[in-house]
């Protein structure tokens, strides 16, 4: 049983209301007060409060044979407005959306050097938030995924792209008197895996891009870690003495993984500067034997990682979130029959269906899931 003040369980009794109306689409006060055992008479009160603070809208009637037909209540999508930003090494991505994800506005510039990013981030934002978009709470928050480590919304550690003691968060609040989340970009893609696409418990996400991320939900919870390392897989080493790593240790999963690090290797295999991944897709569908090498070694290296995580983590379900895997599908299945072991066991092992955009739908949930004070958002995916 609940005990505490009456303000405290009355606060926590409209956090679940308005948490049960967003995750049912639409539902009735009736059937609020049965899902959630409160008295009809609590149930209008909390209904009514949410109504004024203009979150929750009625809609109608619902079609019933019998009695009166009872009012629908839904969440007011277009109550504010929530902005996410994948910043990413090369290429930074903004899209602006509803507080149900829709609406969006998508903007992708190449990411400012650090002295002209903050400023140049505002003003994009600027741009897609207009005047003309009339909202009661306007934009609700801003998320920011960082490809590298995090803590205390502050830079600490990145292998490819140094903005430590830059001031984005402070200086974005200050302009647009709203909180900025600050957050690593594979426990953003693993928020929005999870918000808009997998409502499992434990689920595992890894993001393989420039470097290999690993975000962690454990018991429906974004696991961190004590100061935000968590999840860092790409930087287990699994070849001792391998392949050098701008972390600093030689041999990490990253380096053996990553796109970067496998279209390296196959431009020096075929003696030119740079691959593009484009040009690597055409290779492989050519059967190109050094093409066909790069998957094998992904596949291989792959399949050690899952292992472990499988062992470590034991989740319901594993997200890889690459370009390898999302373009060429049957190699999640020559990962899966890799794995061998009878202590290997999870749900299913899936491509992301998100792909890019899962960071973005990952800060969007964010900054939505803090403004509305809610635990567990499941939004689908239109």
């Amino acid at each position: 049983m609940i005990t505490g003040s009456k303000s405290l369980i009355r606060d926590m009794n409209t956090s679940i209301t308005l948490e049960t109306i967003i995750n049912s689409d639409t539902i009735s006060r009736a059937a609020l007060s049965k899902t959630l055992g409160l008295t009809k008479a609590t149930i209008s009160a909390l209904v009514q409060d949410l109504i004024n603070k203009k979150l929750v809208i009625e809609i109608g009637s619902d079609d019933t044979h019998f009695g009166r037909k009872p009012i629908l209540l839904t969440f007011h999508r277009k109550a504010g407005y929530a902005v996410s930003i994948d910043l990413g090494v090369l290429t930074t991505s903004v899209i602006l959306t509803d507080l149900s994800g829709e609406e969006q506005q998508l903007r992708q510039i190449r990411t400012p050097e650090p002295p002209d990013l903050i400023q140049e981030l505002i003003n994009l934002i600027d741009s897609m938030y207009s005047a003309s978009r009339v909202s009661p709470y306007g934009i609700v928050g801003i998320a920011i995924g960082f490809h590298g480590v995090v803590n205390d919304r502050e830079f600490v550690f990145a292998p490819y792209y140094d903005l430590s003691g830059l001031p984005l968060v402070k200086e974005m609040e200050d302009y647009f008197h709203t909180p900025v989340y600050l957050e690593n970009e594979a426990n953003l893609s693993v928020i929005g895996e999870h918000t808009f696409m997998y409502h499992f418990p434990n689920i595992v996400n890894i993001s393989i891009h420039t470097g290999v991320g690993l975000g962690l939900i454990l018991d429906n919870r974004l696991y961190k870690g004590y100061s935000g390392y968590a999840g860092e897989f790409g930087h287990t080493i699994i070849e001792r003495n391998g392949r050098p790593c701008p972390c600093g240790n030689h041999g990490c999963l990253e380096q053996y993984v990553s796109e970067k690090a496998l279209l390296m290797v196959l431009a020096r295999l075929k003696h030119t500067d740079h691959i593009s991944f484009g040009e690597f897709m055409d290779l492989y569908h050519r059967k190109d034997k050094d093409a066909l090498s790069i998957i094998d070694e992904f596949v291989d290296y792959m399949t050690i990682a899952l292992n472990n995580i499988l062992n470590s983590f034991n989740p319901d379900i594993v997200v890889i979130n690459s370009s390898f895997t999302n373009q060429i599908p049957e190699l999640i299945e020559r990962i899966e029959s890799g794995l061998t072991s009878r202590m290997n066991s999870c749900l299913q092992i899936v491509p992301s269906y998100l792909q890019d955009s899962s960071i973005l739908l990952g800060g969007i949930s964010t900054a939505v899931q803090q403004f509305l004070g809610i635990k567990h958002l499941w939004l689908p995916n239109r």
